[in-house]
């Protein structure tokens, strides 16, 4: 098996990385909404990770700002959207060495915590818990035992509160996609 090198994301990687959306979701969607982060005040350029094997690009994982309202007073942390791995790819470890890698970056740059929204039992075998557990839910409509959250740091998703993502991923969220 090939060696998964992962690294930040650079300009030369953006139509490969939009591909691999494109696979491995089967539609625009997904590249649509790194393309809109991307372009945003959300986009943290260190948290976009691609996933290379043998010099091509095999995955890519994308974290940006979000926030937690807490009735009115608001607490920053990530969100993961979307995570993606080609499917002549899957099975050989790259999504979790992306999701490790983005882990392990966003602690050392001092971010608090990580909220995503999709397969639970995948996302706890990195140490996601159910966003429950803290009080956490969505605007956007997703069944709530969807959304998984991991801290960074003790305590840092005490108090819960609504997950509020980017009002561009949220517009492009609630549009239909072509």
């Amino acid at each position: 098996m090939q060696e998964i090198k992962v690294r930040q994301e650079n300009q030369s990687d953006v139509k490969a990385i939009a591909v691999v959306n494109q696979s491995a979701f089967g539609g625009e969607a997904e590249a649509q909404l790194v393309a809109v982060v991307r372009a945003s005040k959300s986009f943290i350029p260190e948290l976009s990770l691609v996933a290379e094997v043998g010099e091509r690009l095999a995955g890519h994982i994308l974290l940006f700002h979000a926030h937690l309202d807490r009735q009115g007073k608001q607490a920053q942390v990530l969100a993961l959207a979307p995570m993606s791995v080609v499917p002549s790819q899957s099975h050989r470890g790259i999504g979790s060495a992306l999701l490790q890698a983005a882990i392990a970056k966003a602690a050392s740059l001092g971010y608090k915590a990580i909220v995503v929204i999709g397969h639970p039992d995948y996302y706890r075998r990195f140490g996601f818990e159910s966003a429950a557990k803290w009080g956490i839910h969505s605007s956007l409509p997703v069944p709530g035992d969807s959304i998984t959250a991991k801290e960074l740091v003790a305590g840092a998703l005490e108090g819960g509160g609504l997950l509020c993502y980017p009002p561009e991923f949220t517009k492009l969220f609630k549009q239909p996609l072509v």
